[in-house]
Parts: structure tokens; sequence; C-alpha cells
């Protein structure tokens, strides 16, 4: 089973919201979610170990159209993404300020490979698991 960090893949989500007119920087959102984790009083691991891992999820989410490129008339610049409908829904599903947001990650992290596009699918369509 593939596990996934959901707080970074979370993280990295909301900054492609965010990312009209600036480039995506996977390795400093990482930098900035070991902060809060560590201001939280979370243990935050290996930072470096955390960056990397940052910028493989970025070449997956890609991969995997959770994200695609943001097109210039967004404040594209080639180098920053928009969330596709599958990034929404998974965003949707790991966003942690809304409450009961442990029993969709919990539901993911049951799958072989929750990122899987076909798996995905499959379990974001079911109601159950919001």
């Amino acid at each position: 089973m593939t596990q996934y960090n959901w707080d970074l893949i979370e993280r990295l989500l909301h900054e492609v919201q965010n990312s009209a007119d600036k480039s995506f920087a996977p390795r400093a959102y990482a930098e900035d979610q070991a902060a809060a984790q560590a201001a939280d009083g979370e243990p935050t691991g290996n930072l470096d170990h955390l960056k990397t891992l940052a910028a493989d999820y970025e070449a997956l989410l890609l991969k995997r159209g959770f994200i695609e490129t943001r097109p210039e008339e967004q404040g594209g610049n080639g180098e920053n993404f928009v969330l596709t409908p599958r990034g929404a829904s998974l965003l949707a599903l790991l966003d942690s300020s809304i409450p009961g947001s442990e029993h969709p990650r919990q539901i993911l992290d049951e799958q072989a490979d929750a990122l899987d596009p076909d798996t995905f699918d499959q379990v974001a369509a079911k109601a159950q698991i919001a």
C-alpha cells in the first residue's frame, strides 16, 4: 500500500489554487508546512526528505491529472498550475478546515494507491466517504 502525507498534499493543492502569476515552489511549501507543524507541537521529521517528497508529489499530481498547467489568461507563467476537477475533489476530501476530514483520509489510506486515477475516481464517487 502506498502511504501519502495528506497534510503536505493538502498544502500543495491549496498553493496550486493561489499560484496565479507566481511560480509553484513545492520545496518552499514543504518548509512552510514543517514550520506550521512545529508551531503546533507536531513532529516534522527530516526537512530535506519533506522537500523531496513535495517535489515528487508535484510531479505525481501533474502526471495523474490532479493538477494541470495554468492557462496564461488565468495568470499562468508556465511554472504554475490549476486544480483539475479531480484535484478539486481531492482537496475537498482532504481539507482539514472541514470537520470530519479524518474519515476521508482514512478511506484513502485503505486503498492500495489512493492517487491512482481510477482508484481515486471510484472512491471519490462514493457518497459515504465525505
